[in-house]
């Protein structure tokens, strides 16, 4: 059994848009997706209201934090760490990534071909990074496909989240993993990396063996 978990998901709590999260909860288990993760933007501690959300449908779906951090030369996604006491904001990603790593996290960077707030080619050069964002929800498809690209280069899996900022694009895109995900193995197996971004758009109609 393959676990469907969308790995970048955003709310109100994100302040760029009013989507709530309980509502995004509840389409995520309608898509059939086995998790989801909240990131807010900037702040870890943005998230914090879901937690409530984990136990009234905590038997029905996985809900996760991470965050999507804004380090100097773009945004990327860090789970496993409480960033607010970690990091400092639009700190440098060489910074980021040696500080996440040091303290048992994994950054992922989000999106990193879109023309705004991405790392685009610094990611061929950033060593520690644990995967790459291939499919965003969000983007267009070249930026994806580019993205993928890059991944391969790397030798590191890429990663799969619709970036939704309302309910009924939770799900758009996924990651999926090739073992069971729980709380207690989340981010050993994102450091693992035995899994695959999917992109369910109409636009993604082609095989990843063409990438």
């Amino acid at each position: 059994m393959k676990f469907k978990i969308d790995l970048h998901v955003h709310s109100k709590y994100s302040t760029d848009n009013d989507a709530d999260p309980e509502e995004t909860v509840l389409r995520a288990i309608e898509q059939g997706l086995h998790g989801l993760v909240f990131t807010e933007h900037y702040y870890y501690g943005a998230s914090e209201p879901v937690e409530v959300l984990k136990e009234k449908y905590g038997k029905s779906i996985m809900i996760f934090r991470g965050v999507e951090f804004s380090t100097s030369e773009g945004h990327c996604l860090i789970f496993g760490v409480d960033t607010d006491r970690l990091l400092s904001k639009y700190a440098p990603v060489s910074d980021i990534v040696r500080a996440v790593g040091e303290a048992g996290g994994v950054v992922i960077p989000s999106h990193p071909y879109r023309s705004v707030n991405s790392l685009g080619d610094l990611v061929l050069t950033s060593s520690g990074i644990t995967a790459l964002e291939g499919y965003n929800g969000c983007n267009m498809h070249p930026f994806n496909v580019k993205a993928i690209e890059a991944a391969k280069k790397l030798n590191l899996p890429f990663t799969g989240g619709s970036d939704a900022h309302a309910p009924q694009e939770v799900g758009s895109c996924y990651t999926e993993f090739d073992d069971e995900v729980t709380a207690d193995n989340f981010i050993d197996l994102l450091k693992a990396g035995s899994y695959r971004g999917v992109d369910k758009r109409k636009i993604s109609k082609m095989s990843l063996k063409q990438f």
